[in-house]
Parts: structure tokens; C-alpha cells; sequence
């Protein structure tokens, strides 16, 4: 395929955006002054703010790039998953929310163990943390390899701006840092989409109306066999259930979102967050599907662009590279570093929230703000270098396998983690020795499943979670609850 020179124009914009990204972090490195800075952000975070940096935080550079090519050859089902999300967040707002505004957590998992025990508690955050660890490394490389086809920048050099980069704004600017750079991300994210729309629309015979004309003669939207059921193909009833349960693992259970739910000084700013979140949900991700349908609009109209044998994978950045204006090319590839960006800096200051409650604290290490706060730092250092050294590996030795499996394997735990807290929160008589039987009946049930059916990944997290719920209820009776666990019960259903 033809290599495209990215240009100094392009060169410059994708520049001044790091270096924008840099100064943010470099802005509120002073206000971070104690673990409750560096990670709550000191509860002075907007609830719109917050909402933008929870949607960022979800929609990573492979979505950005992926969605378009989903929609590109196939059609606009997975969009269902988005209104999903959405549906259930007046389940988070009643139970979930005020559950956490008031018990004023650090780590969601410190309520394992107080409901519990500190085995629920290590297992869960160690599952978060190994995750997305292996999250930094597979966003990085997966980033990298889709615009080396089509930019003239070394992939060394693209893992090093999206990592390296990371690592410093967080590591100045602690969560307050990662929310507002997530801010600037996100609307870069949200503008890029509908200019890639708009640019296309000008460039196809007949106009916006041509696309969907189009899209709709090829049944490219919602065609009829999706609404099928099926075990093992991803139809729409699979996605709904699929997408509700991994919406309830990312709004309940997961770090990275959970920590937004205490930045503001208030409940309602918090709520506030999850509606501006909803509405974008609602809105931005329609226009990825549409840039899709362009892309198939515009290629169906001008077959004789496309390489032999072009991998539709990279359709997007072959298009903005190759179509887009000078400059306005270099702001694509700056969102779409920016996508990947606002999905790693929260998970390396989640991972380091987790560490630093969870482990460091919890086994008695120093609580002085000074010490906490150089633990807090070289656990984003670490998990950093370390994704951007399996990064590196993963580019220099092609062996992505590998990885993928591993970060499939330890995504599995997001089905159990659920359970717990649904346990924790609606069953009453569930105790920590029936939680323990719980998790271990449900990742058995999610291996053996993996391993002896063909049932669709998107039944995983249904099924790991409703194992923990049922083993977890039913097995209550059989253990006797101790003294600590009842009056840690009564603390956690009084709040």
C-alpha cells in the first residue's frame, strides 16, 4: 500500500495538541497535594466535566477507528449496545450513586471488604488492575499499528508519544489532570466524527441523501436476520443482553468510572455527569456509524481509490490521510491519539488509586500525604513503562496473540467483580465465605464455558455475574457470619 507523507502542517497541529495535553497536566500538578487531590480531585470537578471524562474514558482509539469499519462492511446493530447503556443508568442513580457518595471511597473495592472480607477486596482490584494494565498495552499497540500503513511515523514513535505522554500529564496532574485533558479529548473526539461526516457528504454524488439511500439499499442498518436470536452469533438480543451487563460492570464495578462518581462536591453534579454522559452517548456515537456509511457511499462511487486487497480495518485513517486537507489530517490523527490518550491516563490513575488503597495502605504501609503521594506517582510510572515496553515488544515482534488472549482471559473477571456488588448491595444474608463460593463457581462456569462451547463472549459477563449472585445466595446459609461481618454489614446498610 502506498505510504502517505503525513506533512509539517500535520506535523504541527498533532504537535501543538501534545503539547497542549502536556500543559494541562503541567497546570495541576500544584494543586496535588494529597491522595484525596491526586484521586477525588478534591471534589472540584464541574458535573459536566465529569461526564465528558467518563465518555472519553470509554471510547478508546480502536473504537474510534473500528466503528466506521463495522459500519464500513457490515451494518449499524452494535449500535444498539450504546442505548443499552444508557437504559440503565437510572438503576446506577438510585442504588449505586448514593451508595458510594456516602460511604467516600477511595477504591471502589475497599466496600468489598467491608461487606466482606479482604479477600473479595484484593481479588477484585487485583483482577481491575491486571486488566487494565494489559488494557494500556493492547490500546497502544492496536493504535499504532492501524496508522502505520498510512502515516510516515515510526511506530516506536507512536507508542512513545501515546504512552510516554500518558504517563507525565497524569503523573503531574492526578485525576484533575486526567479529567480535563479527557475534557479537551472528548470534544476533539466528538468534533472529529461529524467533520469526517460533513467532509465525506461534500465529497459523495448526491449528498447526505445519497449515503443513506445507499446504506438502506444494501440493508446496512438493521437488517431483519439480526433481530434473530442466537447462542453464538452477535444478533441484536445478544447485544442487548451482552451490552447491559458489560454497561452494569463499567458503571458499578469499575474503577475507571466509579472514581467519577466522588470528583464533585455533590450528588447532584454527580448525577449531572451521567446525563451529559448519556447525551453524548446518545448522540456522537451515530455519527461514527454514519462516517461508516459515507465511507461505503463514497468507495462504492470510487472503487478505483481503494488499494488491491486494502484491509478495511484502517478505512478510516486511509481516508483522512489520503482525502483529508493538510492540517485538518493532522487534527484527525490528533483525536485519534487523543481517544487513546483519555482511555490510558484513567487507567493508569485508576490502577494507581487501587494499588495505593488496596495494597500499599491496606497492608500498612505509610498514610503520610508526602508518602502516599510517591507511592500514588511510581505505581503510574511502573504500569506506564510497563505498557509501553509490551507495547513496544508486541510492535517489534508481531506476536499479538499472545496478548490477546491474555487480555481476553483476564477480562473475564468483569463478571464476577459485578456480582460481587450486586450481591454485596440486594442480598442481605450473603456473607464472605459464600461471596468466596460464588466467585470461584462463577470463574469455573465462565472457563469451562469459554473453553467447551461456542457461546458467544457476549454471554461471559452474564453468565459471571449471575453465578456469584446465585452460589452467593444460596450457599449464605450454610456459613455461619462472624461478629466483624455483621456490624460491617449494618455500617454498609445504614449508608
Amino acid at each position: 500500500m502506498e505510504m502517505h507523507a503525513f506533512g509539517t502542517l500535520n506535523y504541527i497541529v498533532l504537535l501543538v495538541y501534545l503539547t497542549a495535553v502536556m500543559l494541562v497536566g503541567v497546570y495541576f500538578a500544584k494543586r496535588q497535594k494529597s491522595a484525596d487531590d491526586y484521586f477525588k480531585a478534591g471534589g472540584r470537578i464541574p458535573g459536566w466535566a465529569a461526564g465528558i471524562s467518563v465518555f472519553a474514558t470509554t471510547l478508546s482509539s480502536i473504537t474510534f477507528m473500528s466503528i466506521p469499519a463495522k459500519a464500513y462492511t457490515g451494518d449499524w446493530t452494535f449500535l444498539i449496545g450504546q442505548y443499552v447503556a444508557i437504559l440503565i443508568l437510572p438503576f446506577v442513580f438510585l442504588y449505586y450513586i448514593p451508595f458510594f457518595r456516602k460511604l467516600n471511597l477511595t477504591s471502589a473495592y475497599e466496600y468489598l471488604e467491608k461487606r466482606f472480607d479482604v479477600k473479595m477486596r484484593l481479588f477484585a482490584s487485583i483482577s481491575f488492575m491486571l486488566f487494565h494494565i494489559g488494557r494500556i498495552a493492547i490500546i497502544t499497540y492496536l493504535t499504532a499499528l492501524a496508522l502505520i500503513p498510512f502515516v510516515d511515523i515510526n511506530p516506536l514513535t507512536i507508542v512513545f508519544l501515546i504512552g510516554v505522554l500518558c504517563i507525565v500529564y497524569t503523573f503531574m496532574g492526578g485525576i484533575e489532570g486526567v479529567i480535563w485533558t479527557d475534557v479537551i479529548q472528548g470534544i476533539m473526539l466528538s468534533l472529529a466524527a461529524i467533520l469526517i461526516f460533513t467532509v465525506i457528504c461534500f465529497n459523495v454524488d448526491g449528498g447526505v441523501t445519497e449515503i443513506f439511500s445507499m446504506s438502506a439499499e444494501a440493508d446496512k442498518y438493521f437488517p431483519k436476520e439480526q433481530f434473530a436470536w442466537s447462542w453464538t452469533e452477535g444478533t441484536i438480543p445478544v447485544l442487548v443482553i451482552g451490552f447491559l451487563f458489560a454497561s452494569l460492570q463499567q458503571f458499578t464495578a469499575s474503577q475507571d468510572v466509579v472514581q467519577r462518581y466522588i470528583v464533585t462536591d455533590s450528588i447532584e453534579e454527580t448525577k449531572k455527569a451521567l446525563i451529559t454522559n448519556a447525551k453524548l452517548v446518545a448522540f456522537i456515537p451515530v455519527f461514527f456509524f454514519a462516517v461508516g456509511s459515507a465511507l461505503y457511499a463514497y468507495y462504492t462511487q470510487n472503487p478505483g481509490l481503494l488499494p488491491d486487497n486494502f484491509n478495511t480495518g484502517g478505512i478510516l485513517p486511509f481516508f483522512v490521510i489520503s482525502k483529508m486537507p493538510a492540517g485538518v489530517a493532522g487534527l484527525i490523527i490528533a483525536a485519534i491519539f487523543a481517544a487513546s490518550q483519555s482511555s490510558i491516563s484513567s487507567s493508569l490513575n485508576s490502577i494507581s488509586a487501587c494499588f495505593t488503597s488496596d495494597i500499599y495502605h491496606r497492608l500498612g504501609g505509610e498514610t503520610s500525604p508526602k508518602k502516599t503521594m510517591f507511592v500514588a506517582r511510581s505505581v503510574i510510572v511502573a504500569a506506564g513503562v510497563f505498557g509501553v515496553i509490551a507495547s513496544t515488544y508486541l510492535i517489534m515482534s508481531n506476536e499479538s496473540e499472545l496478548w490477546d488472549a491474555f487480555n481476553s482471559l483476564i477480562g473475564l473477571m468483569g463478571g464476577p467483580m459485578t456480582g460481587l456488588f450486586m450481591l454485596g448491595v440486594f442480598v442481605k444474608r450473603a456473607n464472605a465465605n459464600s461471596a468466596l463460593a460464588g466467585v470461584v463457581a462463577s470463574v469455573i462456569a465462565i472457563l469451562w464455558v469459554r473453553a467447551a462451547t461456542d457461546l458467544n463472549f457476549f454471554f461471559y459477563g452474564v453468565i459471571g455475574t449471575l453465578m456469584v449472585v446465585f452460589v452467593g445466595y444460596i450457599t449464605a446459609p450454610l456459613f455461619k457470619q462472624n461478629a466483624v461481618e455483621d456490624v460491617n454489614k449494618s455500617l454498609i446498610e445504614q449508608n
